[in-house]
């Protein structure tokens, strides 16, 4: 759907007006695209002190290429407009430290680049030795979220929280986040523990996996079945018997298998294990991604209206991955991600029943992600904001328009941007992530 608004505001009449009144300038985003580097330009990275996590970070930025300096050697030039600025904060140990973030971003932050990339890397609160330790990193997080409040021009700012001792986990979170993939994911907090190291091709990494996406014939879900096949795995693509075409359409272009199915039939848990088994020997991705809404207020809602959302949305999530656990089609080491939405942390008016199963897809990552470490499988979530779908294109257009600009990047998210979160959470070599809800919503200001 185009967004009619931001095409506006690139002629020079809306320029003008935008200007003068004030108005959102919502900027293009850069999306990845065939042959993208991670970082395209100039990185300053600075650092409280000289830490593991340091390194790795400048390990991974000599590793893709990136042209980087340290903070004073970035500074010193007026001209100077960096891609990135990346920032190791784990090395704070007290409040004290906190001045570093004011000294390093204050002179530099203004210089930042059109679509450009903020990351502060910090400790994570929780397993501090100290409480003033714990207190400083804990305050980490109001920093990059204001921060992602202030900057322009398309740009981001997300939060790292690593263990310590998981700096060699950091590696798929910092390309995600420095990369074109991650264009309308801001002002996030992401959790790194750790896990084995996964040595794979960043290029394809998920080659040799099989992956299963419900709800894939159209929309976010035909967008995250194309994005992991892009990403090398064989899709199993699930979908409703009425979108049989669409379904079929999409499955051959990427060369995946399709199975027509309803995720509430008392036997749907059985039929994905048994289809994935056959076909490809079992599962190492699991997407739960159909979903539907039956928007009411709750005083005119009826109990069915109520339990058709909460049986697509949550319940059917929850007895498919259960199944797939205990039966053993989910492999060892691999993935399962939720699909969740800002309405199941803000809520929304005329959405109880929606917001209700979106928190509990959130509960169902709290629930499982400590349960299941012992097979080394992740369970995470996002939770989209407002995103242009054929759904989103029936909203009436003033609503419409709230929803677009009600974020820092001021306009509404692609079903891409929604596929390359689940892709990153996917990858093997984001083994050490687990129990993380992120959003998809250009920071909105709706919810936490």
């Amino acid at each position: 759907m185009t967004d009619r608004y931001q095409t506006f505001t690139r002629t020079p009449l809306g320029r003008t007006l935008v200007k003068n009144l004030g108005l959102p300038d919502p900027t293009p985003l850069q999306r990845w695209t065939e042959g993208s580097r991670v970082i395209d330009g100039q990185v300053v990275f600075g650092a409280i002190g000289e830490t593991e996590a340091g390194k790795a970070i400048q390990a991974l930025l000599r590793d893709v290429g990136a042209s980087f300096s340290t903070a004073a050697e970035g500074v010193a030039s007026s001209e100077l407009r960096p891609k990135a600025l990346v920032f190791d904060a784990t090395g704070a140990t007290s409040t004290a430290d906190l001045t570093s973030l004011q000294r390093f971003f204050s002179p530099v932050i203004r210089q930042l680049g059109t679509a450009g990339r903020v990351i502060v890397v910090g400790r994570t609160p929780e397993l501090s030795p100290s409480p003033e330790q714990h207190i400083a990193q804990r305050a980490l997080e109001g920093f990059t979220r204001s921060l992602g409040k202030e900057v322009k021009r398309g740009a981001t700012v997300n939060l790292v929280y690593v263990a310590p001792d998981a700096h060699d986990q950091l590696d798929s979170t910092l390309r995600f986040f420095l990369s074109p993939k991650s264009a309308y994911v801001d002002g996030q907090v992401v959790r790194v523990g750790a896990g084995p190291v996964v040595g794979n091709d960043p290029a394809a990494p998920l080659a040799g996996k099989v992956a299963v996406v419900t709800g894939a014939a159209r929309g976010i879900g035909a967008a995250i079945a194309q994005t992991l096949a892009r990403d090398g795995a064989t899709v199993m693509g699930v979908d409703v018997p009425q979108n049989a075409n669409d379904l079929r359409k999409v499955m051959s272009a990427i060369g995946g298998s399709e199975l027509l199915l309803d995720v509430t039939a008392i036997d749907a848990p059985q039929r994905i294990a048994a289809h994935a088994e056959e076909h490809h020997g079992g599962l190492d991705v699991v997407v739960h991604n159909a979903g539907i809404t039956r928007d009411k207020r709750l005083a005119n809602m009826r109990t069915d209206t109520w339990d058709a959302v909460l049986d697509v949305n949550l319940r059917a999530p929850e007895r498919i991955t259960t199944h797939l656990l205990e039966s053993g089609a989910l492999h060892d080491g691999g993935s399962v991600i939720g699909v969740a939405s800002i309405a199941g942390i803000a809520g929304n008016n005329g959405q109880t029943n929606y917001a209700t199963s979106k928190a509990g897809v959130i509960g169902l990552v709290q629930a499982l992600a400590p349960r299941i470490t012992d097979r080394q499988i992740r369970i995470n979530a996002v939770a989209p904001g407002f995103i242009e779908t054929e759904m989103t294109a029936r909203v009436p257009f003033a609503i419409r328009e709230v929803g677009r600009r009600v974020n820092s990047l001021q306009q509404g998210g692609q079903p891409v941007d929604v596929a390359e979160t689940i892709a990153w959470f996917a990858d093997p070599a984001s083994a050490g992530i687990t129990g993380n809800v992120v959003r998809v919503c250009g920071q909105s200001m709706l919810g936490a």
